[in-house]
């Protein structure tokens, strides 16, 4: 569409920011064996170090995070993480899991890198 000076208007955009990808670098105890975790398997590890024993549920989480895939990468990568079954009530009762994890770590950098 043009004005009335013949020039097209310009658009508003919304400002671009460049995504992150976290990194974490975490040393599994007591053998003390160092591994470096990106994207979402980072992102996972932060939040089961923070949740402790309690661990965390995925009522507790973002929504859309698809955090079996996560757990499923910390799995591979070598992890323990349990996932016992807990019942619940409301409008939609039912059962979910609660993910712990057990295997001791100690995270020796956490950082974000531009992607």
């Amino acid at each position: 569409m043009q004005d009335i000076a013949g020039e097209f208007p310009q658009a508003k955009s919304i400002p671009v920011i460049a995504p992150t990808k976290s990194t974490v670098k975490v040393r599994i105890e007591p053998d003390g064996r160092i591994l470096k975790l990106d994207g979402r398997a980072a992102w996972m590890m932060r939040v089961l170090v923070k949740a402790g024993r309690r661990g965390v549920t995925t009522l507790e989480l973002p929504a859309g995070v698809r955090v079996s895939h996560c757990v499923l990468l910390l799995r591979r990568a070598g992890f323990t993480i349990s996932s016992p079954r807990e019942s619940h009530e409301g409008p939609f009762p039912g059962t979910h899991s609660r993910y712990r994890l057990e295997t001791e770590v100690t995270i020796l950098e956490d950082m974000a890198v531009a992607a």
